[in-house]
């Protein structure tokens, strides 16, 4: 099976913790969101921009344009559970924009992926609006992955997310949110993503000045349509993802440590990847996986990740 019909880019999940919350309230992949001590994580990119969240875009509304920033450094690129980076170190920058309640953002990332692009830049924008003690942001983002090998199919594609958070009490939080692409790495294969989580801040009065501290942990479901009959026309494999850890901040310097992992098998993970270092030794599948071959680009992680965030 060749690189151009398995060349799939990892599209992601997690499931979470509370279904009482999670039907009450949604979201995704946070395109506009940094993972920070007052973020919860639910399937974003590496590098998402900073943003404020829908209460202090209601407060400020009236403060008019406003600007926030965002650059680092991650021991490995993880997507939804999976790497984009062949869990390598990659770099990547942000910059959002806001007036009251809407706002736009972009992003650059180093990635390492089958058709070999030169980076990974998104756009996107949306609006946030507070409906009682919920958080709602409603978006869409565009994935381009322009100087790919000469002859690759482009695998850009556009996202829509919806995603909602909620202060349960002073120090614990929950999110959770979906997410759709009608034609996902350019694949013809629609995707839905479903994903929830917990978020736990350290008290202020625990820690010294400056010092924020927060446990978060999530889940997410991801599934897939058919692709097109020049991939195969197969459907793509649906699975879990999930992660938890802690992450620390100082003033404008953020320190990320955290586990990731799904249930994809390392058959499945080549399917979906399109992992060019794939080994022979796995079973084989007569229609997705003739020839058997594994990948690890979906195996269990722990990412280190370091960036400074101005606003």
């Amino acid at each position: 099976m060749s690189n151009k019909r398995l060349g799939i880019i990892p599209i992601a999940l997690v499931w979470c913790t509370s279904l009482i919350a999670f039907a009450q309230a949604q979201t995704l992949p946070q395109p506009p969101q940094v993972a920070s001590n007052k973020t919860i994580d639910l399937g974003g990119r590496g590098f998402a921009p900073p943003e404020a969240t829908s209460q202090e875009a209601s407060n400020d509304e009236n403060e008019g344009l406003k600007f926030s920033a965002k650059a680092g450094v991650a021991s490995d690129y993880v997507y939804r559970g999976t790497t984009l980076s062949d869990h390598k170190p990659a770099l990547g920058a942000a910059i959002e924009a806001t007036f009251a309640r809407f706002y736009a953002w972009t992003t650059a990332a180093t990635v390492r992926l089958p058709t070999r692009p030169d980076a990974e830049l998104a756009f996107g924008g949306g609006i946030r609006q507070s409906i009682g003690n919920f958080d709602f942001d409603l978006g869409g983002s565009y994935f381009a992955y322009p100087g790919g090998m000469p002859g690759a199919s482009s695998i850009d594609y556009w996202e829509a997310a919806f995603r909602s958070e909620v202060k349960l009490t002073e120090s614990l939080r929950w999110a959770g949110g979906f997410a759709y692409s009608p034609n996902v790495s350019n694949t013809g294969a629609w995707s839905w993503y479903g994903a929830s989580g917990l978020g736990y801040d350290l008290p202020a009065r625990l820690l010294p000045p400056d010092f924020g501290m927060s446990f978060t942990a999530a889940a997410g479901y991801s599934w897939f349509g058919h692709q097109s009959a020049a991939l195969g026309g197969f459907q793509l494999p649906a699975y879990l993802n999930w992660h938890a850890g802690v992450t620390f901040t100082y003033k404008s310097f953020n320190l990320d440590l955290r586990y990731h992992d799904t249930n994809l098998s390392k058959e499945n993970c080549f399917v979906f990847t399109g992992d060019p270092d794939a080994r022979g030794g796995g079973h084989r599948d007569p229609i997705t996986n003739p020839g058997g071959l594994i990948s690890n680009w979906c195996d269990a992680t722990v990412v280190a990740k370091a960036w400074i965030a101005l606003n």
